[in-house]
């Protein structure tokens, strides 16, 4: 099962949120427009705005509150996406050229700076200062985690408390955030949309958990990236510092990344083999798993309509990806 039929009669709403998405990115300038457009249009789950909806209809759904809620924080994900490919100098994104790669560092970090305020700008057609305080908030954090994931670069030292705290900002949060203003637009109460936080939380750590994995695990072309592409940038991963605790592993990592500018494709292959010959994949897992099982959890006071089973078979469909 895809993941996109497990949510196919959203078809409708989801259409209406693409298409404002379109709207909301059109600039008068034209390298603005098409920079924009392209990201918009190189594809993407929208597994945010899927989520804002999912969550709102626990309560008393306005379309056009959860949209404009989907909009602004699909908008806010794909500005850290065009920032990020500039930090990590990355060439391809979902198989195709980045922004970055195509029209330089500075067009790109305009059009990222110029998603992100329009983002901001759709989220003020709501006028409820809990949900703006909320999203502030997260913005702050995910800017943190940012300048962590910057920090921690080839920090080959570092333990597995701050690997969470950083995927956590990176991006379970944002997930969160999702489930959690979507419970605002809705009417819930304080305690229903904690709830949806925490289950949002707990689906954003599995799910980049499993990212992170599958950086090891998956074909560059499945990818749509170098495989092994976040150890190359000096990114420092679940999987990495599991591995790590076998010595082998961890003297030919340190021996490799001497000078991380003279790491060759070979020795990334070599690199990726040994890590594969540990147990880091399968403890890798087992995390997941344990984040997935608390996401199941938080949902117990739920009814159980058509949004709690969707969100768990969410679930279901993350804990179960090799690909």
């Amino acid at each position: 099962m895809k993941l996109p039929k497990t949510y196919n009669y959203l078809k409708k709403d989801l259409d209406l949120i693409e298409s404002s998405l379109m709207e909301a990115i059109q600039a008068d300038h034209p390298v603005l427009r098409e920079a924009s457009t392209q990201l918009l249009k190189a594809g993407g789950k929208r597994i945010r705005p899927v989520f804002v909806l999912l969550s709102s209809q626990f309560g008393k759904v306005d379309i056009e509150q959860v949209k404009n809620v989907a909009v602004s924080l699909e908008l806010i994900h794909m500005a850290t996406l065009v920032h990020d490919d500039v930090i990590d100098d990355a060439a391809l994104r979902r198989g195709k050229p980045t922004i970055k790669k195509q029209y330089g560092n500075r067009v790109a970090m305009y059009t990222g700076d110029y998603i992100l305020a329009r983002a901001l700008e759709c989220i003020t057609e709501i006028h409820n200062p809990l949900l703006h305080k909320a999203l502030s908030e997260t913005l702050v954090e995910v800017s943190l985690g940012e300048i962590e994931q910057i920090k921690e670069k080839y920090n080959w030292n570092q333990n597995i408390r701050t690997y969470l705290r950083r995927i956590k900002r990176k991006t379970a949060l944002l997930i969160a955030t999702s489930c959690k203003l979507g419970a605002i637009t809705s009417g819930l109460s304080e305690k229903e949309v904690n709830k949806l936080f925490q289950y949002g939380y707990y689906i954003g750590m599995s799910y980049q958990i499993i990212d992170d994995i599958l950086d090891f695990t998956s074909s560059s072309a499945e990818l749509g990236k170098p495989a092994g592409n976040d150890l190359y940038q000096g990114n420092v991963t679940l999987p990495v510092l599991i591995a790590m605790q076998d010595s082998s592993f961890r003297e030919l990592l340190l021996s490799k990344f001497e000078d991380p500018n003279e790491v060759s494709k070979e020795d990334m292959e070599m690199l990726i083999t040994s890590l594969n010959h540990t147990d880091a994949i399968e403890q890798s897992y087992q995390m997941s798993e344990r984040y997935l099982k608390k996401a199941y959890e938080a949902l117990n006071n739920f009814p159980n309509t058509k949004a709690k089973i969707t969100l768990e078979q969410i679930a279901k469909f993350i804990g179960k990806r090799r690909s």
